[in-house]
């Protein structure tokens, strides 16, 4: 399985397996050392400082020293180094693994194999999601799994496939042609555009973390979940406890607990909201439209903090606004991270509230979008709602099981066609 990952991982970017293996052998050093050492706090400070540095050095070098040239009108050259694949990834799974062990020495791996493993596991390396060691370790000493568990594996695959190979690069065509529209965008297709790109990152990185959980089952391993129906939300704290939930949890579990969460009052509660939601959009990646963007879900998220958010969710008029709110928020943060600057997100944002002037080539682009893409558009308005555990209830296990089997059967094929009659377009969160 080592092998397979590392080759995986090759695949992609062969020159970052090196920064992939000293974060794991750095890890499993001071785990090793945690339970033997008297400065353990000191130990802990260093290999979170190195992690934090890797990852600051491949990552946001650039971006700050760019900052520094545009503030000072410096003249510092840019490092120009190549990011290593899913280092955002890799690096939080090695932090939390260190974390962990300081709290528990009796969760240190045993053979710096299993913590290779579960640091390159190639399901999760790419993109997640971010399992802990606790967990993934069981799978080292877990019998392989019997049948019906493997065929409920391909099933979940094969979902996730669908998700990403025929909504999400269905709904790509309608974001790509709003954003490269510019001023010839208007208040339709930017609302389209916006629209399309909140089922489209949903159903990229859903798709994937589905693909995660299923070939992690197949080899015995346990992923965890990553998202819950997120869209149905009905306020933003809501729908980050839907939405990338290993993400969520390390942030919740590593830093805003530790920072006092919400035990020293509202103030300090919002403050601590306002830190860990910055930080989330810089880990997303070096841009400000990230920065933006998580600085926006902090701000949403830190005045809800001060509201009686579970008193007004018991009123259902209220609930229902709060849904309306939820999506409109998510999806203006939504067209400030997809933006490739924050000038192009302003030009999108002031199409949405302002572009009612008809523009032809809008409306080109909307005569060009095919019968296809808005049945996928439809398929995944639908699809983000929990239709299948409603239908799940209501139909018997046998009924349930045959045509949940027989539609993932029909899905696979369908995904084939997709993929092959199309290019290979990389999942969204891999740039991360």
């Amino acid at each position: 399985m080592i092998a397979v990952s590392l080759a995986f991982y090759a695949c992609g970017q062969w020159q970052g397996i090196f920064c992939l293996l000293l974060s794991a052998l750095v890890s499993y050093a001071a785990g090793f050392f945690m339970g033997r050492v008297r400065a353990r706090k000191a130990l802990l400070t260093l290999t979170l400082a190195f992690h934090l540095l890797l990852l600051g050095a491949f990552k946001y070098l650039d971006f700050f020293t760019g900052t520094l040239n545009r503030l000072w009108g410096l003249e510092l050259p840019a490092a120009g180094l190549l990011l290593p694949l899913g280092i955002s990834f890799f690096t939080f799974k090695s932090m939390s693994y260190v974390i962990d062990v300081f709290r528990d020495e009796r969760a240190a791996a045993r053979r710096f194999s299993d913590l290779l493993l579960y640091v390159a596991f190639f399901p999760q390396v790419v993109s997640g999601p971010i399992a802990r060691f606790g967990q993934f370790s069981e799978g080292l000493e877990s019998p392989r799994p019997d049948a019906p568990r493997t065929a409920r594996a391909l099933r979940r695959f094969t979902v996730g496939f669908a998700k990403k190979a025929v909504i999400s690069e269905m709904a790509a065509t309608v974001v790509n042609s709003a954003f490269a529209l510019g001023t010839g965008l208007d208040w339709r297709m930017a609302w389209l555009g916006a629209a399309a790109y909140t089922l489209q990152i949903y159903f990229d990185f859903s798709g994937y973390s589905d693909m995660a959980i299923g070939l992690g089952t197949l080899f015995g391993f346990e992923t965890p979940e990553n998202f819950n129906y997120p869209y149905t939300s009905s306020s933003i704290t809501e729908f980050w406890r839907r939405w990338h939930l290993s993400l969520s949890f390390w942030f919740r579990d590593y830093l805003y607990i530790p920072l006092g969460g919400g035990r020293r009052g509202t103030p300090r509660k919002c403050l601590n909201k306002a830190v860990v939601f910055l930080l989330c959009g810089l880990w997303h990646g070096a841009s400000w439209t990230f920065v933006l963007w998580g600085a926006w879900h902090g701000l949403l998220s830190a005045v809800e903090s001060a509201l009686p958010l579970k008193r007004l969710q018991e009123n259902p008029l209220a609930r229902f606004l709060g849904h309306v709110y939820t999506l409109l928020a998510v999806c203006v943060g939504f067209v400030v991270f997809r933006a490739a600057s924050v000038s192009e997100a302003a030009v999108v944002l002031r199409a949405m509230f302002t572009g009612f002037a008809l523009s032809p080539a809008s409306t080109l682009a909307l005569e060009r979008i095919s019968p296809a893409v808005w049945c996928a558009l439809a398929a995944g308005a639908a699809g983000s709602l929990p239709v299948g555990p409603w239908l799940k209830k209501r139909l018997s296990g046998g009924v349930w099981t045959v045509l949940s089997f027989a539609g993932a059967a029909a899905l696979f094929a369908l995904c084939l066609l997709a993929a092959a009659g199309s290019s290979f377009q990389p999942f969204i969160y891999a740039q991360f």
